[in-house]
């Protein structure tokens, strides 16, 4: 028997304040976040994921991620015991949560996800318990929405019968560098005897050292900051783009000297997708302006990284009108790239979509081709053809430069045969160096 048992259930994990060593911890969702920190749980406790995913579960019961954030060796050797059954949650007393938080159609943040996650952890909530929530929210989500509905789910009270804490996710897809253990892990807690307990939970299991926030508040808010930060400095880059374009000079050559000095910002123009970036921003802004503000800067910067595949496509139809490509058989596009980020399977709102749906209103033919996405994806998801680069005949005389996959900055035969022979080359991510591209960001 290991020092303590964890079972991770979605999102949420329980914990007993007075004896931590003896603690059983639940993490609920199994996806990009929660995988991840059960396997590091699982090398300090014994561990159990949960997920209402059956699909997910097996696959992971047989060593396999989707995902590719963790390698079948460590799964197998993570003693995780993973499940979808509820009742394995009775023998917790710390639950983590880690459900998605998207926004609706309307930009407008949904917790449903996490709501109904509350509830199934209420369920099961016990006097003494902690339930930690790592979903990303506007400041005050976790104290407004969340307990209200734990209290409501299992006739208990705050502080007095469970505690509760945040502690943000800070996962970065595909990348193997940065894993969750060599994060810094920012904590939180409803008192300050629960925030002892859970920063000692997660001084554990991350190398990289803890930070305690004064309030679950200003977690939550560091959180969606990271990623408004991001997202508004990209927005900048992205509209110096359409104006170094409309100057005929390329945006990468500018950036290229701007970035000798010491204190420049090494921000790039692009696509900007993703379950974070594109959505955080808006999180923050729902809450200010149901305080009374509008956040010029951070809606202007998601106006401005929206109407990127707008504007491609609209360059794309001029440059095709000169090439005198439009009303011919050569009017077809190849996209090379489909996910949201480099070297990941995760299509979580790939901007790729909105460009391939603004491309088909003007009736060109779509291929798509990612190494990372499966044919099917790329039928049902994206509305594209997939196309395989090594078997296909058919000459494209349109070429999209997407995502920067390593297998695109260092090309194979076929992909460099296809860039070469393409008559219109679009080089999104400034990164092609085998043929000079006719259009980049």
């Amino acid at each position: 028997m290991m020092e303590s048992k964890i079972l991770l259930i979605g999102t949420g994990t329980i914990m007993k304040l007075n004896k931590l060593s003896n603690s059983v911890i639940g993490i609920i969702g199994l996806g990009y976040v929660g995988l991840p920190l059960a396997v590091a749980f699982s090398k300090k406790y014994d561990t159990v994921g949960f997920d209402i995913n059956q699909s997910r579960v097996k696959e992971l019961n047989s060593g396999i991620d989707t995902t590719n954030e963790v390698e079948k060796s460590a799964l197998l050797d993570s003693n995780i015991s993973f499940t979808c059954e509820e009742d394995k949650l009775k023998s917790c007393n710390i639950f983590i949560i880690t459900v998605p938080t998207p926004v609706d159609n309307k930009n407008r943040p949904d917790l449903t996800m996490m709501i109904e996650a509350s509830k199934t952890i209420g369920a099961y909530l016990k006097k003494g318990d902690i339930c930690i929530y790592e979903c990303t929210v506007y400041p005050g989500a976790t104290e407004e929405v969340c307990i209200p509905v734990l209290e409501r789910s299992s006739n208990l009270i705050l502080n007095k019968d469970f505690y509760v804490g945040y502690s943000p996710e800070r996962i970065n897809p595909g990348d193997k560098e940065r894993t969750v253990t060599k994060i810094i892990k920012v904590t939180s807690g409803s008192c300050p005897k629960a925030l002892d307990v859970i920063d000692t939970l997660y001084s554990n299991v991350i190398e990289a050292g803890t930070h305690k926030a004064p309030s679950i508040k200003v977690a939550e808010a560091a959180k969606v900051i990271e990623n408004t930060q991001r997202d508004v400095n990209i927005a900048l880059m992205n509209e110096l783009s359409t104006i170094f374009d409309l100057m005929q000079i390329k945006t990468s050559d500018v950036l290229n000297a701007a970035r000798t000095k010491w204190n420049f910002l090494d921000f790039k123009p692009g696509l900007v997708g993703g379950h974070c970036i594109g959505v955080d921003p808006y999180y923050l802004a729902y809450k200010a302006e149901e305080l009374g503000h509008t956040p010029e800067i951070i809606l202007a910067g998601r106006r401005i990284n929206e109407s990127v595949p707008n504007r491609i496509a609209s360059r794309l139809i001029k440059d095709s009108i000169k090439s005198k490509l439009i009303n011919s058989d050569d009017f077809r596009v190849l996209i090379l790239g489909a996910t949201f980020k480099e070297n990941c399977p995760d299509i979580r709102n790939s901007k790729v979509k909105e460009l391939i749906d603004e491309l088909k209103n003007y009736s060109l033919e779509v291929g798509l081709y990612d190494p990372f996405v499966s044919s099917q994806l790329i039928q049902d998801i994206f509305c594209a053809t997939p196309v395989d680069i090594k078997t296909t005949d058919k000459k494209w005389p349109i070429v999209i430069m997407a995502v920067n996959h390593s297998e695109f900055i260092e090309p194979n035969e076929y992909l460099r045969s296809i860039c070469e022979n393409a008559k219109l080359l679009y080089d999104l991510k400034s990164v092609i160096n085998y043929s000079k591209a006719h259009f980049s960001l």
